[in-house]
C-alpha cells in the first residue's frame, strides 16, 4: 500500500514544491492550508495530474479543532500516516523593530509557527506508535521545515526568529522521544527559496545573492526543498535522527 505524507502549508510554495516530490516517489498526499477549497483546485490539479492521489485537508495549524480535523480527514480518507511534513508558516504582518514589536504579532505568528505545529506532531506521532506497533515493518518520519532565520538574527522580525529557533528545539525533543519507537525526526533549514513568500523581495535578493549571500549564487527552488525531503523519507540519510539539514546553497557557512 503507498504510503501517505501530510504536508502542512502544501497548496503553494515550498509546501506545494514538496509534494510534487512526493506525489512523483509515490506517496498519497494530503495538503493542507488556510485557503478554501475552490481556491487550490489547480494545485490538486497538478498533483493528480502526474499519476498522484491528493486531497485537501483545510485548516489552521494554529487552532486545536482545526488540527483534529485535518487529521480525521486523513484517517477517514486513507486511514494511514506515514510522513508528516510541519512546513506551514507565515511572516510577520507587520515588520517592526524588536524595540517596537507588539504582542499580538508575537501571539498569532507562535500560534501558527511553533504552537501549531509542536501540538499537530503529537496528534500524528501517537497515531504512528499506534501504526508501528501494529506494523513494525512500515516506516514513519516526521520533518520539519524551519529557516535560516533560526540561527540567523533578524532585528525587524524577532517574532519569526524565535519561533523557528523553537522549531529546532522541538525537533530534538521529537527525537529523542520517538527514538525508542524507531521514528526519526528530521529538520530542514531552508536559506532564500523563490515562492510567492519572497515575491515582493526579488530585486532585493538578486543583488545580494549576486554579491556573495550564497555560496551557490542562485534562488534555492521549492524542487530544492522537495529533493532533500525526498532523501529523508526514502532513507537515504540513516541513522541522524534529530538532525538539521541546511538547504540553504551555503548561506550560514561564515568565510573570510
Amino acid at each position: 500500500m503507498k504510503p501517505v505524507a501530510l504536508i502542512t502549508g502544501g497548496s503553494r510554495g515550498i509546501g506545494l514544491g514538496i509534494a510534487q516530490a512526493l506525489v512523483k516517489q509515490g506517496y498519497r498526499v494530503a495538503i493542507n492550508g488556510v485557503r478554501a477549497a475552490d481556491q487550490v483546485v489547480e494545485p490538486l490539479k497538478q498533483l493528480n495530474a502526474v499519476g498522484g492521489e491528493a486531497i485537501y485537508c483545510q485548516g489552521n495549524v494554529g487552532s486545536a479543532d482545526d488540527r483534529r480535523k485535518i487529521m480525521e480527514d486523513i484517517k477517514a480518507k486513507w486511514g494511514q500516516l506515514n510522513l508528516l511534513v510541519n512546513n506551514a508558516g507565515v511572516a510577520p504582518k507587520e515588520r517592526k523593530d524588536i524595540l517596537e514589536a507588539d504582542e499580538q504579532s508575537f501571539d498569532w505568528l507562535m500560534g501558527i509557527n511553533l504552537k501549531g505545529p509542536y501540538f499537530l506532531t503529537q496528534q500524528a506521532a501517537n497515531w504512528m506508535i499506534e501504526q508501528k506497533t501494529k506494523n513494525p515493518k512500515d516506516s514513519f518520519l516526521i520533518i520539519n521545515i524551519s529557516s535560516v532565520s533560526a540561527t540567523v538574527a533578524s532585528v525587524n522580525r524577532g517574532e519569526y526568529c524565535i519561533s523557528k529557533a523553537g522549531m529546532s528545539m522541538s525537533t530534538k525533543l521529537w527525537a529523542a522521544r520517538l527514538g525508542e519507537f524507531d521514528i526519526p525526526v528530521y529538520e530542514i533549514q531552508p536559506g532564500v527559496i523563490r515562492t510567492d513568500m519572497t515575491a515582493g523581495v526579488i530585486e532585493k535578493y538578486d543583488k545580494m545573492i549576486a554579491a556573495g549571500l550564497t555560496l551557490q549564487r542562485r534562488w534555492g527552488q521549492p524542487e530544492d526543498l522537495g529533493k532533500t525531503v525526498i532523501a529523508l523519507a526514502e532513507g537515504m540519510i540513516p541513522y541522524a535522527t534529530g538532525q538539521i539539514i541546511h538547504t540553504d546553497g551555503g548561506m550560514t557557512i561564515q568565510t573570510l
